[in-house]
């Protein structure tokens, strides 16, 4: 495969960037990526106008103005943070777990145990402190974790993200995992983690989400329906700059008395619920500069469009 100027110059640069960080001290090495954020924050206001419109949508127009870019900043900087992070990702052992995310050698027995005696979970994890801690977390605790991930633009990138990542969890390209081989892993004692605050492209589930409605892919919950297995909402958070925050909340089972339509859309709806709870506790903790923006209306064709208004005309009126 032929690389463009542009791919090897990317990579060359992420690569010196990532040895720097490697060199460094942990806390020094996020104090080196601690300008950057600043800078892009404060003096080229990387998608400042569009963050601080999202946060106001949300949470209404009489937020502080100092409060909403407060909530801005620290979720540029976290972000910041996660890169070095991601590029120390081999350097990430158990030891480091146990003096970085104190809570989570107390919160993963129990979490062990659902997935021993069901076969294996579906584990959530929204877009919230460094949501890659989970997957790594696990593994180091013995727990066989996968993931879908989206595909780069730039190929080199993409497998070196690729390489950090299953550093702690094998890594499956989204489109090039079928239904049945995730399946097929979840019912051998696998995990799957998923971001479930995603907003999806093509109409599927609408979900109540942040005061507005939101689009969701019934994915997660149809794993978790076909291999039988519970869904396990969880939540990181960061502490200052270097200590992280680790909670499981109650799992959600499979209801075999539902049809798997009703049953998806009932469990999407109360993972959703959780992590809409957990944004507005921690607002600042929550990626907001996605670049698909969740609340964001799907447009639907035209040919659904049709079908919904001849639907409507043969509603009874009330």
């Amino acid at each position: 495969m032929r690389y463009s100027p542009k791919h090897i110059v990317e990579y060359i640069v992420l690569r010196a960037l990532a040895a720097m960080f490697n060199a460094l001290p942990y806390r020094l090495a996020l104090a080196a990526v601690w300008p950057l954020a600043f800078f892009a924050f404060h003096v080229v206001r990387f998608r400042r106008a569009e963050t601080l419109r999202r946060i106001r949508e949300v949470f209404g127009p009489d937020l502080p103005s100092r409060q909403a870019r407060r909530i801005a900043w620290i979720s540029m900087r976290n972000m910041a943070f996660n890169i070095v992070e991601m590029m120390r990702a081999p350097k990430i052992d158990l030891d480091w777990i146990d003096r970085h995310i104190p809570g989570f050698s107390q919160e993963i027995p129990s979490v062990k145990a659902l997935i021993e005696k069901h076969g294996g979970a579906v584990i959530t994890v929204p877009h919230m402190g460094n949501w890659d801690l989970a997957g790594w977390a696990c593994d180091r605790h013995n727990i066989k974790m996968f993931s879908v991930a989206a595909k780069q633009k730039n190929p080199l990138v993409n497998a070196w993200i690729n390489r950090q990542r299953e550093s702690g969890m094998t890594v499956l390209e989204r489109g090039g995992g079928t239904l049945k081989q995730i399946v097929k892993l979840l019912r051998t004692g696998n995990v799957l983690a998923i971001l479930p605050d995603v907003r999806v492209y093509t109409p599927d589930l609408e979900i109540p989400f942040l005061g507005g409605i939101a689009n969701f892919g019934r994915g997660m919950a149809m794993f978790a329906i076909t291999a039988k297995v519970p869904v396990i909402p969880a939540i990181l958070w960061r502490e200052g700059w270097t200590q992280h925050g680790f909670e499981h909340l109650p799992a959600i089972f499979p209801d075999p008395t539902l049809d798997k339509a009703q049953d998806a859309r009932r469990i999407t709806a109360e993972v959703i619920a959780r992590v809409d709870k957990a944004i507005r506790k921690a607002p600042e903790q929550w990626f907001w500069y996605n670049k698909r923006w969740i609340l964001t209306p799907v447009h639907k064709p035209k040919k659904t469009e049709a079908l919904n208004a001849s639907d409507k005309k043969g509603q009874p009126s009330t």
